[in-house]
């Protein structure tokens, strides 16, 4: 779908039309007097979206009643610009203008991202698409308070989300690490990025245990992908760090998962990986003056002939020995090699994104996503606690206290990848601690990443959570 941006001398009284207006202007709209004492009666019954059959074509309306807005409040205009793409969507719309007579970026730009958001579909696999395939390619906006720029950077984060949510929603059969990796690097083309990838020599070379020994099972190599954004104007002196998750399978391993509603979804265990190549994407197209690296492990875990076994003790990239006790809590292990790694770019701040634990899923569901970080991350907290509320990828903080460490001691080495059933999603945290001695956050996105049945504009399937939620980070960072 492609957005564009009408001068305001263009008429649209022959197109299909949203607009959008205020309780004090909405009786001056170019509509005829019923259709006028039609809207009145609509906006006394409160109705949020409005429909007015013309005949030759379709006029839509939503009349704005607040003058102070809050994020709750762009979240609503998202779920309207969902609303009006299942209108859109019944006529078989193909080509709709957008006029905002609200003279509120705050209301237009959040509509067009839930109308843009609603109108990706998964359908490559689909030999007949024709009957399935959205109808809406065109969006036209005339808006006195827009500009190409608004616009254009609404395209590329967009873009930047359905981008995490093919990888996401990418099979096994299709997208093994090594298919990840390329498909990252065709992202950095279209965007400006740059891509290195390490393959398993390289790896090996390093000593990334973690790594190697989760893809000890895998009859396919791993990839370790370093993703940068460096302009020459950016503000800080020192990077930021992400760092995303990439299994691209998981089936436990050895410590088999069952099969029904867990090992069947589980190709969306690379999601945190998908959020870092997306937010990376949006960041170079936006040309944000930030210097950005993301840092992405990839591989399967499968219980191959000589896959990684329960009682294993691996031998990590900074060095620390780990007693492995499930191989099932695998993402931790290359999480943990990949945030070593990241100590040598000296950053400011590194943010790791994971489809990590259950718990975290069981804990607040599909409406959040759990953060937990060191002391010296207290403020970036606070900013992505902002960021998640603005784009309603809300970040919830769990405690941290350091007796959740305990839980992960060994007997025989000097930590144990599990920490028991209690606080999983924390301990799994602490686990990552010992491998970060630098402002660090972790987010476990495993609730909303990948979703069953439709949601709103977050739709079916892979979501690509944390893909906004970093850009905006980014977009207003504050050393």
């Amino acid at each position: 779908m492609n957005i564009d941006l009408l001068t305001p001398n263009i008429s649209v009284e022959t197109k299909n039309v949203f607009y959008l207006t205020s309780i004090k202007n909405y009786k001056n709209l170019p509509l005829a007097e019923n259709e006028i004492q039609y809207l009145i009666e609509q906006v006394e019954n409160e109705s949020s979206l409005i429909e007015i059959n013309q005949y030759t074509r379709k006029v839509f309306v939503h009349v704005n009643s607040k003058e102070e807005l809050e994020y709750k409040d762009y979240e609503k205009m998202r779920k309207l610009g969902n609303s009006l793409h299942s209108k859109v969507q019944e006529s078989k719309i193909s080509e709709l203008a957008v006029v905002d007579f609200s003279m509120s970026k705050e209301l237009t730009l959040p509509i067009l991202e839930g109308l843009s958001l609603s109108n990706y579909q998964f359908i490559r696999y689909l030999r007949e698409t024709k009957k399935v395939k959205h109808s809406l390619s065109k969006v036209h906006v005339q808006s006195d308070v827009l500009d190409e720029k608004d616009i254009e950077e609404l395209q590329s984060v967009c873009e930047a989300v359905k981008h995490a949510r093919n990888l996401v929603n990418e099979p096994l059969s299709y997208l093994t690490a090594q298919k990840l990796s390329e498909e990252i690097k065709r992202m950095a083309d279209e965007s400006g990025f740059s891509v290195e990838v390490f393959e398993k020599t390289k790896i090996q070379s390093l000593k990334m245990g973690g790594l190697l020994a989760v893809n000890k099972g895998s009859i396919d190599e791993p990839t370790f992908s370093i993703l940068e954004w460096k302009p020459e104007d950016a503000k800080n002196t020192n990077p930021i760090v992400f760092v995303g998750k990439g299994i691209v399978y998981d089936t436990g391993g050895l410590s088999l998962k069952p099969t029904k509603d867990s090992m069947d979804l589980m190709k969306s265990d690379m999601g945190g990986a998908a959020s870092v190549a997306g937010a990376l994407y949006a960041i170079a197209k936006a040309k944000l003056p930030v210097h950005v690296i993301g840092l992405i492990p990839a591989t399967d875990n499968r219980p191959g002939g000589n896959a990684y076994a329960p009682g294993d003790i691996i031998q990590m990239y900074n060095g620390l020995n780990v007693e492995v006790l499930n191989t099932d809590a695998e993402g931790r292990l290359i999480l943990a090699d990949a945030l070593s790694y990241a100590k040598k770019y000296e950053p400011e701040f590194v943010v790791d994104l994971a489809t990590l634990t259950g718990a975290a899923a069981v804990a607040i569901g599909k409406y959040g996503v759990v953060a937990m970080g060191n002391e010296e991350s207290a403020d970036k907290m606070e900013q992505l606690k902002n960021s998640g509320n603005k784009t309603y990828e809300r970040v919830v903080e769990f405690p941290f206290w350091e007796e959740y460490g305990e839980l992960i001691k060994s007997d025989i080495a000097d930590l144990k990848n599990i920490g028991g059933r209690d606080g999983g999603a924390i301990t799994a945290g602490k686990f990552l601690e010992h491998f970060t001695d630098y402002p660090w956050v972790h987010i476990d996105i495993a609730g909303p990443a990948f979703l069953g049945a439709t949601d709103n504009y977050r739709g079916k399937g892979g979501t690509g959570v944390g893909v906004r939620l970093l850009y905006d980070f980014i977009k207003n960072y504050q050393s």
